[in-house]
Formats: C-alpha cells, sequence, structure tokens
C-alpha cells in the first residue's frame, strides 16, 4: 500500500497516471523496475537507496512511506480493532501518506485524493452513525473548511503573500467529518505548534520561505483520532492543571 500511495502522490501531482505506465520505474533514468526491485523496504536496503541501473540515489520518501503505511496500519487496527472505526482510521492514515508525497514534493494535494477521501468518509458516517449525525459531520466539514479559508484571506492581507494553498482548505472539510469544530479549531492550532520549529530550521538552512502544511494538519488530526481525545478529556486536563 505504501508503494501505490508514492505514486498515487507523485503521478497525480505531477499530471502524470497512476494507470500508465502500469510498472514502476526510476524517477532519474526511467528504468523500469524488476519484481525483485519493487521489494518494500527490502530492494530499498540492498541497493543502498540507488538504481541499479543508473546508480542515482532514490529519493528517502519512498522508504518512509513504505516503513509509514505498515506502521501505521498496524496502530490503527491496534487502536480500533475490526471496526468501523479502523475504517475510517485507514481512510485518514491514507491520505496522510499520499498527501506527504505530493506536498513535500510538488508543494500541492491533488483534488481527486482529498474528494475520494471525503467520499468515503461520508459513506463510512453514515453506516457508523446514521443520517442526522452525517449532516452534522458535512455541516461541521464545512464550517471549518470557511474558518481555515477566512485564515487564508488574512494572511494573505497581512503578508501580502499567499498564506495557505487550496489543499490545505480543503482538507479541514476532511477533519471536520471526523471531528467537531471545537477539536478542529485545535487541529489548525496543534498543527501551527508543529510546523512553527520545523518551518524556522528550514529557513535558517536553506531560506525556504514555502513549506507544506498539510502534513502538519493530517498528524494533529490522526494524534487526536488515535489518542481517541474528545472535548470531555480536553476540559477535564484543564481542570487538572488550574488544581
Amino acid at each position: 500500500m505504501g508503494s501505490f500511495y508514492h505514486v498515487v502522490g507523485s503521478r497525480l501531482s505531477s499530471g502524470g497516471s497512476i494507470s500508465k505506465p502500469k510498472r514502476s520505474y526510476c524517477p532519474n533514468c526511467g528504468h523500469v523496475l524488476s519484481w525483485y526491485e519493487l521489494i518494500p523496504l527490502v530492494s530499498y536496503l540492498i541497493q543502498l537507496g540507488k538504481c541499479r541501473h543508473c546508480k542515482k540515489r532514490i529519493s528517502f520518501l519512498y522508504f518512509f512511506i513504505e516503513f509509514a503505511s505498515g506502521l501505521l496500519f498496524m496502530l490503527s487496527y491496534y487502536s480500533f480493532g475490526f471496526s468501523l472505526d479502523l475504517l475510517f482510521a485507514l481512510v485518514l492514515v491514507s491520505l496522510f501518506l499520499i498527501v506527504v508525497v505530493s506536498d513535500l514534493n510538488y508543494l500541492m494535494i491533488p483534488d481527486e485524493v482529498t474528494v475520494t477521501c471525503a467520499f468515503l468518509l461520508i459513506i463510512l458516517s453514515f453506516f457508523k452513525s446514521g443520517f442526522a449525525s452525517t449532516v452534522w459531520s458535512i455541516g461541521s466539514g464545512t464550517l471549518l473548511f470557511l474558518l481555515m479559508y477566512l485564515l487564508m484571506k488574512l494572511g494573505n492581507f497581512l503578508f501580502k503573500t499567499e498564506s495557505l494553498g487550496g489543499g490545505d482548505i480543503k482538507l479541514m472539510f476532511i477533519v471536520g467529518l471526523v471531528l467537531p469544530p471545537i477539536l478542529g479549531i485545535i487541529v489548525i492550532f496543534l498543527a501551527s505548534f508543529i510546523a512553527l520549529p520545523v518551518s524556522l530550521i528550514l529557513y535558517f538552512y536553506n531560506r525556504e520561505k514555502v513549506i507544506p502544511f498539510g502534513p502538519f494538519i493530517l498528524v494533529s488530526l490522526l494524534f487526536l483520532y488515535f489518542m481517541k481525545i474528545d472535548l470531555t478529556s480536553i476540559l477535564d486536563f484543564i481542570k487538572m492543571l488550574s488544581f
């Protein structure tokens, strides 16, 4: 699955097709990979992270996505067992892995991926909680989408440049399908908190002024979802700190 997600994230973002060419190939020389060059994790390690044909280094992101997919799928089952919540988790994990590839490499999040995941989450919500709860989830997603859009407009006005990408705004609709609006706002703050030191490091070393924000949004969402954090637990934590 990790190998497939890397294909989806890279080809859709670069205007390619996930079905043509059907076989995987080296991104440097175009060499079509044999089956023994496509064994997840193992092939990368055996080849020392280099293409067997052109000897150029292959991005470590391939290895990371394959490793992370196995780890997160395992964590999903450990956290939720065989349940609809497990399917929610797998959709979110899949979205996260694809967005990491697309946003890190191309600073974009394909609409096809966001729409597909939203559609799957709406279906799962209907089977889990019924029609009324699903409508509420769609309303929550719409509200967070509008909030993120307003934040983008404010950021553009203050910094006189594009502060957020359209993909980041659309991801907040996904957040709202899974979490209530209050927790969605916490996702925004948590994502900003995590992204701040990363952006400072990138600016210090590479003078990089633009960073992908999508992965940070989804990391924050996955953290709240896997930890099963709700508004009650947050209020209890605040009460504990007050004493």
